[in-house]
């Protein structure tokens, strides 16, 4: 009885281990596992290493972005802005090309207060 108790923990994490699902584990949804999942860094393996750099300014309710591409390859960025208050539709503007060397100038604004804003890269 004594050799039973002094086991239990051992006994239900092994039982807990045995009964999770197979698609709960990383290997089943085919994430990568150990210590290459991510770089020295960090960073995910799926970031963009070569995105515009961007600088968001929020005065008041208006926005304004600059972002500028110092690599070889062309970036599409866009600004989402998210309002305060409920009523405040939330906006993204239409994506922009920023070509190697050339910087470019996103704008909106929310009627009331901004409550975040930030630039999206899709590429």
């Amino acid at each position: 009885m004594r050799l039973s108790r002094r086991f239990a923990p051992v006994f239900l994490a092994l039982a807990l281990v045995t009964v999770l699902p197979y698609e709960a584990m990383p290997h089943a949804r085919g994430e990568p596992t150990g210590p290459h999942a991510r770089g020295m860094s960090g960073r995910s393996a799926d970031t963009r290493p070569f995105e515009a750099e961007c600088r968001v300014r929020v005065t008041g309710p208006d926005v304004v972005a600059h972002c500028h591409n110092p690599y070889p390859r062309t970036d599409h960025v866009s600004l989402h802005i998210e309002c305060d208050p409920w009523w405040d539709l939330d906006t993204d503007t239409a994506p922009a090309d920023v070509g190697p060397a050339m910087t470019v100038r996103l704008t909106g604004r929310c009627w009331a207060k901004v409550r975040s804003a930030w630039v999206g890269h899709a590429w």
